[in-house]
């Protein structure tokens, strides 16, 4: 077996050797796990990879280490390179893939409660999607196995176990997937040390520096009768948040605090960038291809370089754009990702700039003057940093001088768009309004069942459609950035409601998009192919505690 790669921490924010070897210590022996069959019996891999879920303790802060839960893997087939560890982070290893590639994953679960893994943003059977019916239980083995058919692109992967998905990933279950492609190769892009992956979350932690989330959660919990500590889904049973937080059970496990963070989703006072609580990152004189990732449950960054320059972005959720676009600022709501070129080449040695993410409102709709403002703010996980506030995320420091330079290209990539005239629903989309009934979020009045599809929710195969997301509920509105699993899609269209007033400038709506920020009073209409596989997969809210608490649903795509 070949063991994976690993950057020293230094050299990981330094952005230096990011193409180097090196061997990973301390991976844990782990027992054999029961074997599951494989997807098909001729599919041969060109990188087999296992991919392990597992409590553990890392020193995050000064003190007593904190425990998380972390993926660790091991290359078994293929390039060494295919798997890269983030030293002394929580984070998952980067994958590193190519289009076209046959990949087979094992997944073996060491947690104490029900996971499954999703390749956000990649196209891959339902059985290979990590849909909650999939879930596996501790000791046990899944075995994914896919061909790469996404273009290059920022990708990443995390647990969707129903219930569990916002704890997995907030004790740190969570990492990012890489493609690459020819067309890519082919440009003049910024490589090894100067292409750098930014994963942003926040998190809140307690007096001896365990993360701090909802009661009786994470892998210091203890467990219930099954032996799996309790979870959103676990406590709300079938009567919706309010009836579900009158049991004694919910009451015992946070009361009113953990029925708002389920509510309007967790806010942590920490910024974390790569899993790391330091946020100084080393740069040298040269452009940059920043890869950012909104890793967080709930949070909506508004970026921003705080000296005011503009942010060049040239690629989002689904690769690269056609061309570059200049922002003032962008808008990244949970699971959304953004590629930014970042010109350090005629800064001044010494030179630091801080990316920010500038105050705005609206994100709440009138859910917080129902809840009565903000006043609800200890509630929401305890944090002192509001929703929409002002506050720094990571700074770079220009500390290294180097010859030579990249020029941003004018084209970056040649994108074959669906046509609008080929949908079989141009005349009438099909209409999703986010709804709430009894406390319970749904979409149409439907929260999620583990396989349930309403009529409305079935495609055929090989045809294009227009979807639409209406977030105009009135009064119990707030913002909800939409995922839908197994597509790429193009926004054709934005109708604004008035909580989108102070945002809208930094949606970036023209590249390939597998999730989309629909703000309080939005209609947001989205145009997709069905292509190549049948079967379930979801959509839903990517504010994880929504998710948790049934902003989910089952689509059907039918042969």
């Amino acid at each position: 077996m070949t063991n994976h790669e690993s950057l020293t921490r230094r050299d990981f924010m330094n952005g230096v050797g990011m193409g180097t070897a090196a061997l990973l210590a301390g991976l844990p022996q782990v027992e054999a796990a029961p074997a599951m069959q494989s997807a098909s019996d001729t599919f041969e891999p060109d990188v087999a990879l296992e991919l392990i879920a597992l409590p553990r303790s890392v020193s995050l802060r000064p003190g007593r280490a904190t425990s998380v839960w972390s993926y660790q893997s091991r290359v078994l087939k293929g390039d060494p390179a295919s798997v890269q560890a983030l030293p002394d982070s929580y984070l998952g290893p980067i994958l590193r893939l190519r289009r076209g590639q046959k990949v087979r994953i094992d997944f073996i679960n060491r947690l104490d409660q029900p996971s499954t893994v999703h390749w956000h943003g990649l196209h891959v059977p339902d059985t290979m999607d990590g849909h909650p019916r999939f879930a596996i239980g501790r000791g046990e083995r899944y075995r994914y196995e896919f061909e790469v058919r996404n273009r290059a692109g920022t990708y990443w992967y995390h647990p969707h176990p129903h219930g569990h998905t916002g704890e997995q990933v907030y004790f740190g279950l969570a990492g990012l997937l890489l493609v690459s492609d020819e067309e890519e190769q082919a440009l003049p892009l910024p490589r090894g040390q100067y292409d750098l992956p930014i994963v942003i979350q926040d998190r809140s932690f307690d007096d001896g520096n365990q993360l701090r989330y909802l009661s009786g959660t994470g892998p210091t919990a203890r467990g219930d009768a099954s032996g799996a500590p309790s979870a959103p889904g676990n406590t709300m049973g079938g009567g919706g948040m309010m009836g579900g937080m009158m049991s004694r059970g919910a009451m015992m496990s946070g009361g009113m605090g953990d029925m708002m963070t389920r509510m309007m989703g967790f806010l942590g006072d920490t910024v974390l960038v790569n899993g790391r609580p330091e946020s100084l990152i080393e740069v040298a004189t040269h452009p940059y291809r920043l890869r950012i990732l909104n890793g967080s449950n709930s949070r909506i960054y508004k970026l921003a370089w705080q000296d005011g320059r503009p942010l060049t972005v040239i690629g989002t959720d689904g690769g690269l754009l056609e061309r570059p676009v200049h922002k003032d600022y962008v808008m990244l709501a949970p699971a959304e990702r953004v590629e930014l070129w970042a010109d350090f080449s005629k800064d001044d040695l010494g030179t630091q700039l801080t990316m920010i993410s500038l105050a705005f409102e609206g994100a709440m709709g009138r859910m917080m003057d129902m809840m009565g403002g903000g006043s609800m703010g200890d509630a929401m996980g305890g944090s002192s940093l509001a929703a929409g506030a002002r506050f720094p995320i990571f700074t770079v420091k220009v500390a290294r001088k180097v010859n030579g330079s990249l020029q941003l290209p004018d084209r970056l990539s040649a994108i074959s768009w669906p046509r609008l005239q080929d949908a079989v629903n141009r005349a009438k989309p099909r209409t999703f309004r986010i709804t709430m009934a009894q406390m319970q979020w749904g979409f149409n009045g439907r929260s999620f069942q583990m396989t349930a599809v309403a009529p409305t929710e079935v495609v055929k195969l090989g045809t294009t459609e227009v979807w639409e997301f209406a977030n105009d509920g009135g009064m119990m509105t707030m913002a909800h950035p939409i995922h839908v699993h197994d597509q790429q899609f193009q926004v054709l269209e934005r109708r604004h409601g008035a909580g989108s007033s102070g945002v809208r400038d930094g949606y970036v709506d023209q590249g390939w998009k597998d999730t989309v920020l629909v703000m309080p009073g939005d209609r947001v209409k989205l145009l997709m192919r069905f292509a190549d596989y049948s079967g379930l997969y979801l959509y839903h809210c990517h504010m994880l505690e929504h998710e948790d608490l049934g902003l989910m649903r089952n689509y059907r795509i039918e042969t």
